[in-house]
Order: C-alpha cells, then sequence, then structure tokens
C-alpha cells in the first residue's frame, strides 16, 4: 500500500464540534490529509477556519445546535449545496455533565443523551442515506471515550451516550458496511481540552490518571489525527466497527 491510500484530495469532510479541542484537531488533521472541511457547532469556528484556509482547503461554517435534531436535514442539505457530496462525517459535538448519580437531575441526562447520541445517530442517517443513493463509499466516524469500555464516576449520561454511540457504530456497521459507507470510532483517552479542565485542576485527580497512562502525559488533540486519516481514507476501506483507543496506553494498564 502507498502513501497515496492516506490522500484525501478532493474528499469534503463534515466535522461537528470543530471550533476547539479534539473537533478542531480532527479537522486540521483532515485538512491537512487534503481534505476540505465542513465545520457544524454553535459556536463560530473562528481559529479552525483560518487553520484551515492556511493549508488551501475550502472551509465552510454552519452554525446549529445539535442538542436537538431539528437542524440535521438543513445543514446536510446546506453543506452538500455548498460544498457537494459529503464523504466523510465525523461526529464529534458532545457536552459532559457532572453530578453524583443519586443526584443527577432528568434535564442533565436528556440534554446529554440528546447531544452525545441522539443527534450523532440521526446525522449518521442523513449523511448516509446520500451516500447510499448516489452509490458513493463513505466515511463516518464517530469519537466515543474510554467510557465506552468503562463505567468512569459522576457522568451517569455521558457513559450512558458513549457506550451507546459504541454499540450504534457496531450496529451501523454491521447495515451499511455491504453499501460501501464504513462506520468506525475513535476513542480518545484522557485529552487536554475544555472538557477535561477540572480534571487537570484538581492536583490529586490529575496525578491519579497520570500515573495509569503508559506515555506519562495528558493527550493532545493532535494526537488523534493520524487515527482520523485512518479511518478517513481508502486505507480504512475493509475496516468496519472498530473502536480505535488513542488513549497514551491507558487501557493496556
Amino acid at each position: 500500500m502507498s502513501l497515496a491510500a492516506f490522500d484525501l484530495t478532493g474528499k469534503t469532510a463534515l466535522v461537528t464540534g470543530a471550533n476547539t479541542g479534539i473537533g478542531q484537531g480532527l479537522a486540521l488533521a483532515l485538512a491537512g490529509a487534503g481534505a476540505d472541511i465542513v465545520a457544524v457547532g454553535r459556536t463560530a469556528p473562528t481559529q479552525t477556519e483560518a487553520a484551515v484556509k492556511a493549508l488551501d482547503r475550502r472551509f465552510l461554517a454552519l452554525s446549529a445546535d445539535l442538542s436537538s435534531v431539528a437542524p440535521i436535514t438543513s445543514v446536510v442539505e446546506a453543506a452538500t449545496q455548498a460544498m457537494g457530496p459529503i464523504d466523510i462525517l465525523v461526529n464529534n459535538a458532545g457536552m459532559i455533565r457532572r453530578c453524583d448519580a443519586l443526584d443527577f437531575t432528568e434535564a442533565d441526562w436528556d440534554q446529554v443523551m440528546d447531544t452525545n447520541l441522539k443527534s450523532a445517530f440521526f446525522l449518521s442517517q442523513a449523511v448516509a442515506r446520500r451516500m447510499v443513493e448516489d452509490g458513493r463509499r463513505g466515511k463516518i466516524i464517530n469519537i466515543v471515550s474510554m467510557l465506552s469500555f468503562q463505567g468512569g464516576i459522576r457522568v451517569a449520561s455521558y457513559t450512558a451516550s458513549k457506550s451507546g454511540l459504541a454499540g450504534i457504530t457496531r450496529l451501523l456497521a454491521n447495515e451499511w458496511a455491504a453499501k460501501g459507507v464504513n462506520v468506525n470510532a475513535i476513542a480518545p483517552g484522557y485529552i487536554a481540552t475544555n472538557n477535561t479542565q477540572k480534571l487537570r485542576d484538581d492536583e490529586t485527580r490529575s496525578r491519579e490518571i497520570l500515573g495509569r497512562i503508559p506515555a506519562a502525559r495528558w493527550g493532545r488533540p493532535d494526537d488523534l489525527g493520524g487515527a482520523a486519516v485512518f479511518l478517513a481514507s481508502s486505507a480504512s476501506d475493509y475496516v468496519h466497527g472498530t473502536l480505535l483507543p488513542v488513549d497514551g496506553g491507558w487501557l493496556a494498564r
């Protein structure tokens, strides 16, 4: 296999939550491999846009709140009209709520599940329908979590949503592999982002986490780029339904 198998030139990737953190790192990695980027989220991805355009790739920002499925149809339509068919979908948008399970509220449950799981499924459905109707190969990458494998503490809805997304990844792979759509997932380890700021600020918890990571450091968003390019490219055409941990060795300890 040549390096050309990893080339994404001429492909369009829709990345949710690409304004910062993991989503930004994934968008930049895909753009670096040649893909044009559609960034979908609630806030303007100003830094991501500048970085993608610096790579001489096309960029489109679409404002949408994915805590509801309401904008999904219009997002896919707008992206397709402006950039052409979507070849790669990265379901990265997500949120987390922390509270003891004894006190967890229904509102915190629903908001996280709607964003992390429900919208990811229905956006995948909307994008895959067009891939199948057009007879084109497509790649869908879901961003799951270490808590797709483990229970965690004080994050009931996040654990449920990421475990559910791992299961949906396998289900969609079973249904769509023969239709030319690859569905896989990346499971980031402990990455230095806004979502983990409270953990990193807690000296005791941060020390406990680092003590278990064989790589002995927190991950960076760009550590996920190689996995994303692989799963988005023709190099992974026979890879279906996998959950790929990028975790510094956390699960091996």
